[in-house]
């Protein structure tokens, strides 16, 4: 269990720096900035868990191994556009925005059931609010900072459910896990996460929202 859970946590880590990278190549900041937008994505949501749960210093720091993948993810992604794609625009070209959304949603999926496991392991399963909110915050909290310093209005607000699926997969992991136990719920409740987001990007969902004319 704790092999698989190393596993996921990677492929998290790696799908969530793989978008922070090409945001930070799109708003065209240099090989450093690259570097720390995918990393702040990578690790920035558990960081913020963390916090909320007393974990001083957090984890991302104590066990850097999931930044330094974050780094030499971001890293690979610099070289390959730079020396063999010469440009954003040709990766926009060649569908790289469906892989761009597909990672997100992956290391969605992944790190929401993570934010959940860390509320249970660290005794703070006593209700549904506390783990729920831990796993949507871990879940979104990297995606939020790095539209933040990209410049972007943050995209869990305005678009495809984002926030609303991270937040139903914590709430069926946290359900199940109370009934079944983690290795039931962690895998459930990130398909459920997962499914959402395709379904919703697929059919265009989306939360209502007003719409402003721009007139007083």
């Amino acid at each position: 269990m704790e092999y698989m859970l190393f596993v996921l946590d990677m492929v998290g880590t790696a799908a969530f720096a793989l978008s922070g990278a090409m945001t930070a190549i799109k708003k065209e900041m240099d090989l450093l900035g690259v570097l720390i937008l995918g990393m702040v994505t990578a690790v920035g949501g558990g960081i913020v868990r963390d916090i909320i749960l007393g974990n001083t210093p957090p984890q991302a720091f104590v066990q850097p191994v999931f930044a330094l993948i974050a780094g030499g993810v971001s890293a690979l992604v610099f070289a390959v556009i730079y020396f063999h794609v010469k440009g954003y625009q040709q990766i926009s070209r060649a569908g790289f925005q469906y892989m761009l959304m597909a990672a997100d949603t992956l290391g969605l999926g992944v790190f929401t059931v993570a934010g959940v496991r860390a509320a249970f392991d660290s005794g703070m399963g006593v209700n549904y609010f506390l783990p729920v909110f831990l796993g949507t915050i871990t879940g979104v909290g990297g995606g939020l900072l790095r539209d933040m310093m990209a410049g972007d209005r943050p995209y869990i607000f305005v678009k495809h459910v984002y926030a609303s699926a991270s937040i139903l997969g914590a709430f069926v992991c946290v359900f199940l896990w109370r009934r079944f136990g983690g290795n039931a719920a962690m895998p459930v409740g990130a398909a459920s996460v997962i499914l959402l987001r395709v379904l919703a990007i697929r059919f265009r969902w989306n939360l209502p929202k007003v719409a402003y004319d721009g007139e007083a």
